[in-house]
């Protein structure tokens, strides 16, 4: 069974790559304290259709280079500010 993670993509400034964070909590065994990892994979994505902010389902596959081993299966929810934003720049949302 193939590994899946969900994260939240922090790069896409590759072609075909996106750098996607994926955040766990454990708890620290001695102490019992609650602590947030964080790690950080680079994921093949075909289309290039994520932006950065995404909340996308990733799983893990067979070595596609030296650093990606994951493919992106699907988007969960779309970064809604980052679209807006693009829509401003280039002057679409913009009326005077």
């Amino acid at each position: 069974m193939k590994k899946r993670l969900i994260g939240e993509v922090v790069s896409n400034k590759m072609k075909k790559t996106i750098v996607v964070s994926v955040k766990r909590t454990i708890q620290e065994p001695k102490f019992g304290k609650i602590i947030t990892k964080t790690s950080k994979f680079k994921v093949h994505d075909e289309k290039n259709e994520c932006n950065v902010g995404d909340l996308i389902e990733i799983e893990e596959t067979r070595p596609l280079s030296k650093e990606k081993n994951w493919i992106l299966v699907s988007i969960v929810r779309k970064n809604i500010l980052r679209a807006e934003e693009q829509q401003v720049s280039k002057g679409e949302g913009v009326s005077q």
